[in-house]
């Protein structure tokens, strides 16, 4: 009887330690993969061109920065150039979408600028892969969507 105690008690022992065993993850493993798998913040800044123009010859055009944004028309076929909005830029701190912001312009970079908003403030959304803001100038006024080139 004692022969069979004591495979029973060893059998008993390593099931135990086998089922409390020590985590061979890394530690921050799981953080670290729920953190990869968050969305992120887009990033905002680089180039962006006109989608929805009247004219493949004439169209808007951003660069935005880390602080600012910069548009301008674009004639000629991208042979000229015209400031029309440059202004602050907040960059989105998540992935909410749509995400909205309100440029304040700069007037000493826009006030001899012909083709420039004499506007204080504009309105400016990200949603979907596009920024969309209003333009009016001769009394029209429309929505630009831009894609980042």
């Amino acid at each position: 009887m004692k022969k069979l105690i004591a495979p029973l008690a060893l059998a008993a022992a390593l099931a135990l330690t086998g089922c409390g065993g020590a985590d061979t993850s890394p530690t921050g493993a799981a953080d670290s993969k729920a953190a990869e798998e968050a969305p992120q913040a887009p990033d905002l800044t680089g180039v962006w061109k006109q989608s929805n123009p009247a004219s493949e010859d004439s169209y808007q055009q951003a660069t935005i920065t880390a602080d600012t944004i910069t548009v301008e028309w674009v004639t000629d076929g991208g042979d000229t150039t015209s400031i029309y909005w440059v202004g602050t830029f907040e960059a989105p701190t998540d992935a909410s979408e749509p995400y909205t912001w309100t440029s304040e312009r700069d007037a000493s970079a826009t006030d001899s600028a012909i083709l420039a908003s004499t506007d204080d403030t504009k309105e400016f959304t990200y949603e979907g892969d596009t920024i969309s803001y209003k333009v009016s100038a001769l009394g029209t006024t429309t929505t630009v969507d831009l894609k980042k080139n």
